[in-house]
């Protein structure tokens, strides 16, 4: 089961769950949804075709279709996750499969953009702190791990490693100001006003 603990509304101050890995670096945007899906009307289906052609050639064999990651929800990856295009289908896909966190060495910068606009973490740690989670997580599928955006801590029973988040993007995630939607309806009435004052809306 998956759990974020909320600051104020919309808030992420930290994220549970069950985690999978994805070894590789440079994985792209166009392998975690490849071009053809970009045709959709919303993202909604777009969950069940995450790495639909690494899936389809690895017959059952990528992390996606075991069933021992049913349900995980926190990605573990290597270096330059998410390079490539701009898409923001690529996050949007990893959302609906249930990815709620990454933890990776780097993540192309428009990538990261795009999942915090979702308020999906990204965080960072060395190549050789990863190597430790990484194996640390394919030793034990069901583990429930913290990625607690207070301590800067990605951790499950004595297996514990400092992680690093911008300090923008932290920032935003532990006060909600990832999520612009939620703000702008929490100041409806204001905005309200502002409108009704408008001369451009109210037919001059």
């Amino acid at each position: 089961m998956t759990e974020t603990t909320p600051f104020p509304q919309g808030s992420i101050a930290m994220v549970r769950g069950r985690a999978l890995v994805l070894r590789g670096d440079d994985i792209d945007t166009d392998r975690i949804i490849p071009a053809r899906f970009l045709k959709c009307v919303s993202f909604e289906a777009l969950g069940a075709q995450a790495f639909a052609d690494d899936r389809q050639e690895l017959a059952g064999r990528h992390p996606f279709d075991q069933s021992v990651h049913a349900g995980a929800s926190i990605l573990v990856v290597n270096d330059n996750f998410g390079c490539g295009s701009s898409r923001e289908h690529a996050p949007q896909a990893l959302m609906r499969w249930g990815i709620r966190a990454l933890v990776g060495v780097s993540f192309a910068e428009i990538f990261y953009g795009n999942c915090l606009a979702l308020g999906i973490p990204c965080a960072t740690a060395s190549s050789q702190q990863i190597s430790v989670l990484q194996d640390a997580v394919a030793a034990d599928p069901a583990l429930n791990w913290q990625l607690d955006l207070n301590g800067l801590t990605f951790s499950a029973g004595a297996v514990s490693e400092p992680i690093q988040v911008g300090s923008g993007a932290l920032d935003m995630l532990r006060s909600g100001q990832w999520d612009a939607t939620g703000q702008l309806v929490a100041r409806d009435a204001e905005l309200t006003r502002t409108m009704d004052n408008l001369p451009y809306l109210r037919g001059f």
